[in-house]
């Protein structure tokens, strides 16, 4: 997958030839040798404050798919745009969650161009966000995929024993409140901190560890939320790599599988992931045989993020 930062939103909406020009510079050529399946059009774009780049994103969105249809790409490439848990009013119990009223009027253009192109719905999603704004109330097993209580709605009488599913099916009780029912949930980003400031709870390497190791045995079952137990749940871990000059809060510069020079930040059972030395960039990637199952890693880059994909296949 590859991203169109936020920065080209106004001009791509504007020009579709500027989307043409775009894909035939930054896609075409590396085609088919390269497995380019999606194109990331902004990130987090309507849960932003940013008005005027919320108004260009649909616009970019439309330009971008025209464009890949006069290249007749579309049924090879799709587009997307990521969201943060900000375009939501609300997302407990999940069954509750319903779009923020301020963004609908941008939302709601981009999910009837998706119905259309057959595009997801793309969810940010970080449990450790949510654990460290509320340590006192939000039990941190629960956020870790760890052995906990849990939680039941009983709008649906549906229980949930981790946050992550909790969060995919607020969205889609979302969807569902805005007529977009059928629509599938696909997580863009979705990590824990492995070192932060001081004010940062949660954020800890065993912490990070326990996290993306419970999400690849999570999502290496190949099933769905409990809200869609049938449609089987895909996922990019953020990050691959630590942003180490990456302005903010310390955990920012601690997302990452590997540091940035490119060794292991901590062991999680990649085993196809070599660790290289500061001099090197250079990575290699192994298929890992689990059971009967084959785990492809690829390394991917969209916008700002830099994400390991997981794609199950048997």
């Amino acid at each position: 997958m590859v991203g169109i930062g936020n920065e080209y939103l106004k001009e791509m909406s504007l020009n579709e030839e500027r989307a043409v020009h775009w894909i035939r510079e930054n896609v075409q050529p590396y085609l088919p040798y390269t497995h380019i399946t999606g194109i990331a059009v902004g990130n987090e774009v309507l849960g932003g404050s940013d008005q005027e780049l919320q108004e260009a994103l649909f616009g970019a969105l439309k330009n971008v798919y025209n464009a890949l249809n006069r290249l007749q790409l579309t049924d090879y490439i799709e587009i997307l745009t990521p969201h943060s848990q900000a375009v939501f009013a609300n997302s407990y119990p999940p069954s509750s969650c319903t779009f923020n009223e301020n963004i609908l009027e941008y939302m709601k253009p981009i999910l009837d161009l998706f119905l259309k192109t057959g595009s997801p719905f793309f969810l940010n999603t970080y449990p450790f966000l949510s654990y460290k704004s509320d340590p006192e109330h939000i039990d941190i097993n629960y956020a870790l995929f760890l052995p906990n209580p849990g939680v039941y709605d009983a709008n649906t009488s549906l229980y949930y024993d981790n946050m992550f599913d909790a969060q995919i099916d607020a969205a889609y009780a979302a969807l569902e409140a805005a007529g977009y029912g059928k629509m599938e949930v696909r997580v863009s980003e979705t990590g824990w901190a492995s070192n932060g400031d001081e004010d940062e709870t949660g954020a800890s390497e065993q912490n990070a560890k326990t996290y993306n190791f419970n999400l690849r045995k999570r999502l290496a079952k190949k099933k769905g939320t409990p809200r869609k137990p049938k449609l089987v749940l895909k996922a990019y871990v953020f990050a691959l790599f630590n942003e180490d000059l990456k302005p903010g809060p310390g955990s920012e510069r601690h997302y990452g599988l590997l540091k940035a020079d490119g060794s292991i930040s901590y062991n999680i059972g990649f085993t196809g992931l070599t660790p290289s030395h500061s001099s090197s960039s250079i990575l290699y990637f192994k298929d890992i045989l689990i059971g009967s199952m084959v785990i492809a890693y690829t390394m991917t880059s969209t916008a700002c993020i830099t994400a390991l994909v997981l794609v199950l296949m048997l």
